[in-house]
């Protein structure tokens, strides 16, 4: 293996019923952004495919259908499983909550598949699930950049995924597919405004304290450009 990477952007339609993307600052009931989240973003093109060699780089997001509402009463479950607990008796857990959604979502996604080199792969500090380990194996023996763009292309195209992806609730599965000729795909929504101060990801840089990090997001003609993760744009 050589030391000349390239990465490559992917463009991912995603479109779903329902979608919450949770306001962190809205901690009883639930209220979701206007749009989805870079991070949402990247847990999308991270169901098709991740292993610890890659990462990936939210670009853009176009918002493809006009942003709407519904209001949804809910019942949930105010526990949750760990090793502490033997059981769970959801009569005594269920919690009624209200929660804002937003509705009919389509979203075209644009993504950097950045190919880590091994000498800067720092170990993870969560142990990799099963699932995610790509059943090639002999990739391990040749690491290539060029190699993990074929296996995203071949997953996306097929529709193949390790996980359902979801749009900021697992309850809200989206469908997906993989965007290669923008030339003929529709334009993103006519509108233009600032929404604010918006959650990018977590920092997972120091794994004992775990700290989110914001952007200020800017819908232009229905398109938010998200600016690099080491930018001075984005707060920690």
């Amino acid at each position: 293996m050589n030391g000349t990477f390239f990465n490559k952007v992917f463009c991912l339609e995603v479109a779903g019923d329902y979608a919450c993307f949770t306001r962190p600052e809205m901690k009883v009931e639930r209220v979701s952004y206007d749009v989805i989240t870079p991070s949402a973003a990247r847990g999308i093109f991270e169901a098709v495919f991740w292993k610890p060699a890659v990462r990936w780089r939210v670009r853009k997001i176009e918002v493809l259908n006009p942003i709407t509402w519904i209001s949804v009463r809910r019942n949930e479950v105010g526990a949750t499983m760990s090793e502490r607990r033997k059981e769970i008796f959801i009569e005594n857990e269920r919690q009624q909550r209200a929660g804002l959604f937003l509705r009919d979502v389509r979203y075209r996604l644009h993504a950097e598949l950045e190919f880590i080199h091994p000498k800067d792969r720092s170990k993870t500090f969560w142990k990799t699930p099963e699932e995610f380990i790509p059943e090639e194996e002999e990739y391990r023996k040749d690491e290539n950049p060029g190699k993990y763009n074929a296996i995203f292309e071949r997953r996306a195209r097929k529709g193949q995924c390790f996980n359902q992806p979801y749009l900021g609730c697992r309850e809200f599965s989206c469908a997906f597919r993989l965007i290669e000729d923008l030339s003929s795909e529709p334009k993103p929504i006519d509108e233009t405004r600032d929404l604010g101060f918006m959650l990018y990801d977590l920092d997972f840089s120091t794994p004992d304290d775990i700290k989110p990090a914001f952007f200020r997001a800017f819908l232009r003609q229905g398109v938010i450009d998200v600016p690099p993760w080491e930018s001075e744009e984005v707060r920690r």
